[in-house]
């Protein structure tokens, strides 16, 4: 191992939480010069000397051009001989694309897990850090001799309920497809799990048929482990207040947000608040009395450490 601290790079859109992750773990904060040319592309230039270290690139892939930093980034590190070399992806953005349902259409999770792939090998190896995706079989996208390691965001979910619940509530979720992790979870924190029953009414629309639990005069939580436009977690608000529920609120790991998604979620009325972690910098860059964010960094460099 090198008695030197791991050398942390990070993609622009990340350096809030390369920051906060360093002075946390002790790691050094690698240096970098960027610009781009007049026509748009890109120039990065490393200014900190990496050749025999452990070397970390901290990057989501929010966007076709972050994904690109981040494989260029990690080229270059390599090309200039760091020694082991850890991807750190906060928010893999191609849950969406995960598989094919129409003939014809990209799995642009596996491409773009191809793509990370193909990074060329530092000597003692490659790895990448991924947190709560949005279907864990994504790992098995990833080809050739990068080591795909997906770290759950379980115990800041779990902070975040009990702080919002207290002893006594409910923890439910969208609907049944995330039924199973939301019972996973409100097992081991004592309290009842709940999930609505949709029913599809044509290709575009859904209409929910119930509710799985008794929520009335209940706290409850609604666990998701990410909100785009909101769209369902209004859906699933709706059917638990409908129930009778006593207050409502939500909880994601991954906040995109865009556009005017949380006003919409706030001036709906349903929720008292959304907590969710700083994996995406929209939510950070949103933050509020309504919205409250919570770092992945500690649960990140306790990862990194594990591993290093």
């Amino acid at each position: 191992m090198s008695s030197q601290p791991l050398l942390m790079f990070s993609t622009h859109s990340y350096q809030y939480l390369s920051q906060s992750m360093c002075a946390l773990g002790g790691f050094e904060e690698g240096q970098l010069e960027r610009r781009s040319f007049p026509d748009g592309e890109s120039y990065a230039r490393l200014l900190t000397e990496c050749a025999d270290r452990d070397v970390a690139v901290l990057g989501g892939t929010i966007s076709a051009a972050d994904t690109l930093e981040v494989y260029d980034l990690a080229c270059g590190l390599v090309e200039y001989g760091a020694r082991r070399l850890t991807l750190v992806i906060p928010f893999y953005g191609y849950g969406t694309m995960e598989r094919a349902v129409k003939s014809g259409e990209v799995v642009t999770a596996k491409t773009r897990a191809r793509l990370l792939s193909a990074i060329p090998a530092a000597s003692m190896g490659n790895r990448v850090i991924l947190l709560d995706l949005h279907v864990s079989g994504i790992t098995h996208y990833f080809e050739g001799a990068i080591r795909p390691m997906h770290v759950y965001a379980k115990p800041l979910i779990e902070e975040a309920a009990q702080e919002l619940g207290g002893d006594d509530f409910v923890l439910a979720c969208t609907d049944a497809g995330r039924a199973k992790w939301v019972a996973s979870l409100a097992s081991g924190m004592g309290v009842i799990a709940a999930f609505v029953y949709k029913r599809r009414i044509d290709g575009k629309r859904t209409e929910v048929t119930g509710v799985s639990a008794h929520v009335c005069d209940k706290k409850v939580i609604i666990y998701d482990d990410m909100i785009r436009t909101g769209g369902s977690l209004i859906g699933a608000a709706h059917a638990y207040r409908d129930a009778g529920a006593r207050s409502i609120a939500a909880i994601a790991t991954h906040g995109l947000f865009p556009g005017d998604a949380l006003v919409r979620l706030e001036q709906s009325g349903l929720f008292e608040t959304i907590v969710c972690t700083d994996s995406h910098p929209r939510s950070r860059e949103l933050r509020s009395g309504f919205l409250r964010v919570v770092s992945v960094d500690e649960l990140l460099v306790n990862q990194l450490r594990e591993t290093v």
